[in-house]
């Protein structure tokens, strides 16, 4: 048993945290900037919730963090009453926000002047992924840090993996995302010409998601998208977030993503429709009502 801590109780972090508790075992203090959340955490979990992230991660041997972007990040890091203050040497902080990779490199060279571990790893699998306990975690940091916090990070995870160095976390996060919003874009589309020619959407899915076309989304959102539900799963906010960071990275790198603006763009038509917290599927309704 560790002694752990956990900053951000979001719908990801909430579960994510419950997952160290009750499958790991082990001694959770949590944070959240709402602090009823928190304290509803505590007393859900029976462990314990503190003011600031400095004081949760006071002698913690694992800080995790899981808040919105970058400057989330660094508020709740180096900022006043932050965890960096408090962190003891050869602790291990493990960031699991969608953010930049530079944000990484820039917390985990701070992280190595004081003396604990870094790692930039952020996850897949959506808000059923944490709440399954099933998330799929892409690491950035050295091997030695990797391998000490791998087995902790595996209470909330059912792939963990190490990428590269500080920031290969959240470049193969940028891949992922920018795989997803092609994909369902695609999707959209096909269901979009089934659904005007009269085909029977379940049984279309049926035949097509078992061979080449076949993906998670299809298999996963085909129901919903056909009866046009979209009060569930990663919320369009947040894609155009991380496609936000993903444009910018190819920018920087001179990398061209034609598709992944594009796709950004037909998701800042949903946003003006309405759908801000709808599931990211919702691109179909964008086609529907044109």
């Amino acid at each position: 048993m560790a002694k752990v801590a956990f900053i951000g109780l979001g719908v990801m972090g909430y579960p994510m945290a419950g997952y160290l508790k009750t499958k790991g075992g082990h001694d959770v203090t949590v944070f959240n900037r709402t602090a009823a959340k928190a304290e509803k955490w505590a007393s859900e979990y029976g462990d314990s919730h503190a003011a600031t992230p400095a004081q949760a991660a006071e002698g913690a041997d694992f800080v995790f963090c899981c808040v919105g972007n970058d400057d989330d990040l660094r508020s709740v890091t180096t900022g006043d009453k932050g965890a960096f203050h408090s962190i003891k040497p050869g602790a291990v902080f493990i960031d699991n926000t969608t953010a930049s990779a530079n944000v990484a490199r820039e917390l985990a060279a701070i992280a190595r002047e004081k003396g604990f571990g870094f790692l930039d790893a952020p996850v897949s699998g959506g808000q059923a992924g944490a709440e399954n306990g099933v998330l799929t975690v892409m690491v950035g940091g050295d091997q030695a840090t990797f391998d000490t916090a791998k087995p902790v990070i595996e209470c909330y995870a059912r792939m963990v993996g190490l990428m590269g160095d500080v920031g290969a976390g959240q470049l193969t996060k940028m891949m992922n995302q920018i795989c997803i919003a092609g994909l369902v874009q695609g999707l959209s589309e096909a269901i979009h010409l089934g659904k005007s020619a009269g085909l029977d959407i379940a049984k279309v899915v049926d035949v097509i998601s078992k061979g080449a076309a076949g993906s998670w989304q299809m298999e996963n959102r085909h129901i919903t998208m056909d009866q046009g539900e979209y009060e569930h799963g990663f919320a369009v906010d947040w894609m155009r977030k991380d496609l936000a960071i993903c444009l910018e990275e190819g920018d920087a790198r001179g990398v061209s993503l034609p598709v992944t603006a594009l796709v950004d763009q037909f998701y800042a038509e949903v946003q003006r429709m309405g759908g801000n917290r709808w599931d990211t599927s919702s691109l179909l309704a964008r086609l529907e009502r044109k």
